[in-house]
């Protein structure tokens, strides 16, 4: 889908966990800055796509248009608790016919998680934004991607032909930064 622009973004701990040992993101991961960054990045998305346990609970939220990854439906479905949701099963139909179903043929698509869901756009992703809590351990918590912690969540996106970009501090104080992966050449 050319006309469609795919970025994922996530914020990670130190040891690359998005959620605790109860699958929740703790309050040690949320910091104002990325929170700014992320909310602007999903105001300009036309569309997110999420598995079931993610959502982002912003003022926002209920005006995105969404794609909702789950095994409920058996191709695509509306969903009947949110008119602006499309509900997924990427077992029964592909994500062209998901977009379809939206209404969406170009523009950003956001995702923003979890790991399944970012595990199946690694290798359509033009620019993959990983912030990065580097004072936060969530021992046992769950991976931002299929293959962490064995590798870093860095070293699962470059072995996806992700480049590094340069990085941008979003909490000075808690060294909390976001860089940017793009596919293809490195770009700052």
């Amino acid at each position: 889908m050319p006309a469609l622009r795919i970025e994922g973004y996530v914020i990670v701990s130190a040891d690359g966990m998005l959620a605790d040992a109860r699958n929740i993101m703790p309050d040690e991961l949320k910091f104002e800055g990325d929170k700014a960054f992320f909310t602007a990045a999903l105001d300009r998305a036309d569309v997110i796509v999420h598995g079931r346990n993610s959502y982002e609970d912003q003022p926002n939220s209920p005006q995105r248009k969404r794609i909702i990854l789950t095994q409920k439906v058996g191709t695509v479905s509306p969903d009947p608790a949110n008119p602006k949701s499309t509900l997924w099963n990427p077992a029964g139909a592909s994500f062209e016919t998901a977009c379809g179903h939206a209404g969406v043929d170009s523009g950003t698509v956001a995702v923003i998680g979890g790991p399944v869901v970012f595990g199946m756009f690694m290798d359509r992703c033009d620019v993959f934004w990983l912030s990065v809590a580097p004072h936060v351990r969530l021992p046992g918590g769950e991976p931002c991607f299929p293959g962490v912690p064995v590798r870093s969540p860095q070293e699962i996106l470059a072995a996806h032909g992700l480049r590094e970009g340069r990085a941008q501090m979003l909490d000075p104080p808690n060294d909390v930064s976001v860089t940017p992966w793009r596919r293809g050449a490195q770009v700052p």
